[in-house]
């Protein structure tokens, strides 16, 4: 034989083709179980009791006959009981005994024998030997076992000669061993079952295809048929209506076949109407070849074993012009080829690399730049500037737009496929160190938004301390001053010097980059609160002292409002007047002010914000002799108002 032999001279056995299952659960009368342990309904009770007693014998003899022959064994199941032996195409002496009944002690089993690949044994000879071996260990494990051995060509020829007893056996088995085979075979028989059950007039053929019956099938392989459908004599509907509606009910059907079984493999069906059929046949379709030469007629009408004996005589060959067309297809489908190759040039590559740099340049705050002008503004951003990035990235991205534009252009007028995985594969790369600087963006954001905070808070503290007396704080000296001057006086809670604290420790370790997102937080949570009351006292302080510089005057019905700031004069003439007018007037050294000037309320704010009030204001004559000049000799000063 071809293949492998194990120290006793036969085949070894891989680990993975080896599958134990129980025997209980795998039982079944109408409607077979999945090879893996699935429930079955309708299983009869004397039938589970008989399994279960029998597991450890069954178990015994799969594991002797495995042993002995390996991977030679592709599938082993125990039978329903039977009155005649399963249909053998190497014994045509063979008959059948209607007379006989079924032993009810005996336990019929099935071994299913890969005999593809044997080349140094005739059929006979091999069928032979198996199943003298295999009756030995049966006969040895318990009397009562009736193996029969079964080579696969020998199964295939069942189905050639139209007999298809053993389908309907290996469908209602319970297997204790399947690499895949027996699997198939259950699955289809009862979709087969289920499609002709409603639309046998229709089916032509149903044909079992696929890596299974070319001999390359495992455990995991989906499971191929395909059937063909008489559209000859249809009148109530176009052809590809009939196909339509038949393919989607038949496609459901093998949906519903996996869920009653419990076989997880997928059931690939090919639907095909008789009048596509042929004509793919006639054009030398290589799949309508494949099929025949390789198919397994499960439900035959007499059409697929003819098609097949032609194929096998040579009498099916291609037109010269399905040649044509073939040949045509190779040069259509190279040109195809090289349009995809232009597309992932000009467009997928192209915009794997502009896209992702247009969003860094947006998170870096500026807005997108065109297509054409992203390359530039990323290297005069990153690279020049913040020096965040290298120069050889930018050229990667130079690169995709230069290709993209030549192969748009017609300047370069096709791109190979070693260019482009040179091309994919510096793009990652590219991509890599992009998705870098978006974290390299996002630190140095969080870094100035951190300096931005601190020297917010520095400077309004600053102005806080100016205005109770102390002229100058270092930065240094800041959290000393600040706890010295507004916390241990009671001006400022005690809590707001933590706060600070964790403002200026997290600067510390970003200028020494140590800082970490936790910080970060800690430091911006703890100085949205400090800053709001800062902002509030310093409010209230520049008020008290805002109103020490205020004169109030009463002419006529009127009220007027004087604001000493520095050396000007801010007046309001009437405070209750709608249009708020503003007048300014320059002030002397004695406090006198002359001629006012139209102002407004921008002017107003501005020398406002800027001011510094002294202590105590003190009102000298001259400044009265203003006050009359301006509102008449009979103006009132108010006090305490």
């Amino acid at each position: 034989m071809a293949k492998k032999t194990s120290k006793k001279g036969t085949k070894s056995l891989k680990a993975k083709s080896v599958k134990t299952v129980n025997p209980k659960d795998q039982a079944v009368a109408t409607i077979p179980p999945a090879p893996t342990g699935a429930n079955t309904p309708n299983i009869p009770p004397e039938m589970q009791q008989k399994l279960s007693k029998l597991q450890e014998k069954l178990t015994k003899f799969k594991d002797q006959v495995l042993d002995k022959f390996g991977d030679y064994i592709v599938g082993i199941t125990v039978l329903p009981p039977q009155k005649n032996p399963i249909p053998d195409p190497s014994n045509p002496n063979q008959q059948e005994n209607k007379n006989a009944k079924p032993n009810p002690n005996e336990v019929p089993i099935l071994v299913l024998v890969d005999d593809t690949t044997s080349k140094k044994m005739t059929k006979d000879e091999l069928h032979k030997k198996f199943s003298t071996i295999i009756n030995e260990i049966a006969g040895k494990v318990d009397k009562n076992f009736k193996a029969q051995s079964m080579l696969l060509t020998d199964l295939w020829q069942n189905y050639y000669d139209s007999k298809y007893e053993i389908s309907k056996l290996i469908a209602m088995g319970a297997p204790i061993h399947d690499t895949g085979m027996l699997a198939a075979i259950k699955i289809s028989e009862i979709h087969k079952t289920m499609v002709l059950k409603k639309f046998e007039k229709y089916i032509l053929t149903y044909v079992l295809a696929g890596s299974l019956t070319q001999g390359r099938a495992t455990e995991k392989s989906d499971i191929d048929v395909w059937i063909v459908i008489d559209d000859t004599d249809v009148k109530k509907m176009s052809r590809l209506e009939l196909k339509e509606k038949l393919r989607s009910i038949i496609i459901g059907m093998g949906a519903e076949a996996g869920q009653m079984t419990g076989i997880t493999n997928k059931l690939n069906i090919q639907v095909y109407i008789l009048t596509d059929f042929w004509d793919s046949l006639k054009e030398a379709n290589p799949i309508i070849f494949t099929l025949l030469r390789d198919g397994i007629p499960m439900y035959d009408r007499g059409i697929f074993m003819p098609w097949k004996q032609l194929l096998r005589l040579g009498k099916i060959k291609p037109s010269r012009e399905a040649i044509d067309i073939f040949m045509q297809s190779g040069e259509q489908m190279q040109k195809r080829i090289q349009f995809k190759l232009r597309e992932i040039g000009m467009e997928d590559l192209y915009y794997a690399a502009l896209t992702p740099s247009q969003a860094s340049i947006m998170l870096y705050g500026l807005p997108p730049p065109t297509p054409r002008e992203t390359p530039e503004v990323l290297e005069e951003v990153f690279v020049k500037k913040e020096k965040m990035l290298e120069a050889k990235w930018v050229k990667i991205l130079k690169r995709n737009v230069q290709v993209r534009k030549d192969l748009e252009h017609g300047d370069k007028k096709a791109i190979s496929g070693i260019e482009i995985d040179k091309i994919i594969k510096e793009t990652e790369e590219f991509l890599a160190r992009i998705k870098k600087l978006f974290t390299q963006i996002e630190e140095r954001k969080e870094q100035k938004s951190l300096i931005h905070l601190h020297d917010e808070v520095v400077t309004i503290i600053r102005d806080i301390l100016s205005l109770e007396g102390v002229k100058r704080a270092k930065e240094s000296e800041i959290v000393k001053i600040f706890e010295n001057e507004l916390i241990t006086s009671g001006k400022v809670p005690n809590k707001f010097l933590r706060d600070l604290n964790e403002v200026i420790v997290a600067k510390k370790k970003s200028e020494s980059g140590k800082l970490t997102k936790t910080d970060l937080h800690k430091a911006k949570k703890g100085s949205m609160g400090l800053i709001r009351f800062l902002v509030d006292y310093l409010q209230m302080k520049r008020g008290r002292e805002l109103q020490r510089a205020k004169i109030r005057v009463k002419h006529g019905s009127k009220f007027a409002e004087i604001t000493l700031i520095d050396a000007e004069a801010f007046i309001i003439r009437d405070i209750d007047a709608r249009d708020g007018k503003i007048e300014k007037a320059a002030m002397s050294k004695d406090g006198s002010f002359g001629v006012a000037k139209k102002s407004n309320m921008e002017e107003f704010e501005k020398a406002l914000a800027s001011a510094k009030f002294p202590q105590r204001v003190f009102i000298k004559e001259p400044v009265f002799e203003a006050i009359k000049k301006h509102f008449g000799p009979e103006a009132e000063v108010l006090l305490h108002y």
